[in-house]
């Protein structure tokens, strides 16, 4: 399917998790029920199967760790220094917004379902290395800014047990030690791993909710710039920099091209953020995106 057509179907679906969610079919119920098939079976799946037949040495270069450190630092210096005038309400949000990607629900799932399997392992390794900066981070940066008080260690508990982190490590140790998957085992985890892009835009369309009355044209327009324009181009600099090979240089510019994940507005309503504020940011971002992500797409390929 071309690029176009891929995502005109992405936003598609991004409109009928919403439709769903309007109408009453997708309920708080169904929606929970959703997204925990699709964060524990589908996800994993697709992560396992496109790891479980490669050494790490062989996805994860010091080049590309390099490359993600210093894109991600480099970003939420940048949104320090511009949120760091936005309205007191606001600022805590727009910052982590700024930079916490939607590696899972949309960057992992379109990657592999637009490029080679080779990309779509690295982009695995993006997933699961960014995540391991970006979460504690957020974490850190909202519980400071708004002076809640939390279970930091817990949320850290949660990050390092979760299915997705724990898939990858699994499909890598695999990988690396050269143990044989039985084909019908790998053959369903294909299957399984296929629904993953479908179901997460469901999910992350019924997620979408938008208040127009509550808009700040400053601090969301800055959102969009850093998180749509700013991050994918210094990722692009980045890897052009380090001089990785095409797959790593790929699968980093997709990744990091994806919209504001919509886990900050759950982690915005939990440790005292602007949770409307973060509603209209995610959804702003990922609606952006499938025009973002268009370019890059057709510029990487």
């Amino acid at each position: 399917m071309p690029v176009f057509e891929r995502l005109m179907a992405l936003l598609g679906l991004l409109m009928v998790g919403t439709g769903l969610r309007v109408t009453g079919v997708l309920d708080d119920n169904r929606a929970a029920q959703l997204n925990t098939l699709t964060y524990y079976v589908a996800l994993p799946a697709l992560i396992f199967i496109s790891t479980y037949q490669r050494s790490i040495s062989a996805l994860l270069s010091p080049a590309l760790l390099e490359g993600l450190v210093l894109v991600v630092v480099v970003t939420v210096g940048l949104a320090w220094l511009i949120h760091r005038n936005a309205a007191t309400q606001y600022r805590s949000v727009a910052l982590v917004q700024s930079y916490h990607s939607n590696l899972g629900y949309l960057g992992l799932p379109l990657v592999a379902a637009t490029f080679e399997p080779r990309v779509t392992a690295i982009a695995s390794v993006i997933l699961g290395v960014v995540s391991l900066i970006q979460v504690p981070l957020t974490v850190l940066i909202l519980t400071t800014m708004s002076g809640t008080d939390t279970r930091f260690l817990n949320e850290l508990q949660r990050l390092i047990t979760n299915p997705v982190l724990v898939s990858l490590l699994v499909g890598l140790a695999v990988g690396s030690t050269g143990l044989a998957v039985p084909s019908v085992v790998a053959s369903g985890l294909d299957a399984i791993g296929t629904l993953a892009l479908p179901l997460a835009l469901l999910c992350v369309g019924s997620s979408l909710k938008v208040d127009l009355s509550a808009v700040d044209l400053s601090a969301t327009g800055w959102v969009v710039a850093l998180k749509n324009g700013c991050m994918p181009a210094l990722a692009w600099g980045v890897f052009s920099l380090l001089t990785v090979n095409p797959a790593t240089f790929t699968a980093s510019v997709v990744m990091f091209g994806t919209p504001t994940a919509v886990s900050t507005f759950v982690y915005a309503n939990e440790l005292g953020g602007d949770e409307q504020f973060a509603s209209l940011n995610v959804f702003i971002t990922t609606l952006i995106s499938t025009g973002t992500l268009f370019v890059l797409i057709r510029l990487v390929s």
